[in-house]
């Protein structure tokens, strides 16, 4: 693993494909035993601080939701030592009080997907079960709260996100049952992040970007990809402004809750590790 200091990763959502501001930027191409990333890292400096920038859909929007490797691009970062995860995600509103173009920093999730065996680095003779109850680091939320505020955002703290397979947009059935469960807001593609990067011991927190109803609200025009566009653009400018408040508001050192994760969750006896799994996972294990 990476001997540099602890890195600051981003990984854009759906309108926010690049990041201005970042000085003497390089493009990392990372190879990882998982396949691929979503694509190039591109590294640098904000405020002084080592980020690693992550396209989630690639540059130019090439990749569905359910073509994403997110076991790659959680590896690739966490190669690069990067120890928390500002995620930026466009989301549909399933409550009247949020709006399109607010923004909503989840605190729960509820899964709805379909291919968790792809959403864990374990197995193959290594059981770990991380603690997830709270799958957000509260910290670094904290951090992204006032960061908001200071951006002048409507800004929601807390809520859940439920996590759809996509990549179609949700039945008016579906959209008003998960409105009625109490859910807040609907996407498709965070709910692994926020998994890998606690196996990961890495500190994850969200910036949902709210660009619609989704389709519950009959008096409004049902979600489509056209309808969202122009909130898209408004989201991502104002997820830059958010996000150069935050970076430097992250400490230097990781030692948060979410650092330390795998201390309560590994169940297999270290001499029982296969040496094949370990060098898969090395930059996940490095520490043990």
């Amino acid at each position: 693993m990476s001997e540099q200091a602890p890195a600051i990763g981003i990984i854009g959502g759906s309108g926010l494909y690049r990041m201005e501001g970042v000085e003497e930027p390089t493009d990392q191409r990372v190879e990882t035993p998982f396949g691929d990333p979503s694509d190039m890292l591109i590294g640098g400096k904000m405020h002084g601080r080592q980020i690693y920038f992550l396209p989630r859909h690639g540059r130019g929007h090439r990749l569905l939701p359910h073509e994403l490797n997110h076991r790659a691009n959680i590896w690739a970062l966490r190669s690069l030592n990067v120890r928390w995860i500002i995620c930026v995600t466009a989301v549909g509103s399933l409550q009247e009080k949020y709006a399109p173009r607010d923004v909503l920093l989840p605190s729960q999730f509820y899964d709805r997907t379909s291919r968790r065996a792809e959403h864990t680095f374990f197995g193959n003779g290594i059981a770990a079960h991380v603690t997830f109850a709270d799958p957000i680091s509260t910290e670094l939320r904290a951090i992204l709260k006032e960061a908001a505020i200071e951006a002048g955002a409507t800004v929601h703290d807390g809520g859940t996100y439920v996590n759809m397979d996509g990549p179609a947009f949700s039945t008016r059935a579906e959209s008003e049952l998960n409105r009625r469960n109490g859910f807040d807001v609907i996407g498709m593609t965070n709910l692994p992040e926020a998994k890998l990067a606690r196996e990961a011991e890495i500190a994850l927190a969200t910036m949902s970007m709210i660009t619609d109803y989704d389709c519950w609200k009959v008096e409004e025009e049902p979600v489509s990809a056209q309808t969202v566009f122009g909130h898209l653009v408004a989201n991502a400018e104002a997820a830059k402004k958010i996000l150069a408040n935050a970076i430097p508001r992250v400490p230097a050192e990781p030692n948060w809750p979410e650092h330390s994760a795998l201390d309560s969750a590994l169940i297999t006896e270290r001499k029982l590790w296969p040496p094949g799994t370990l060098r898969t996972l090395g930059p996940v294990l490095a520490r043990f």
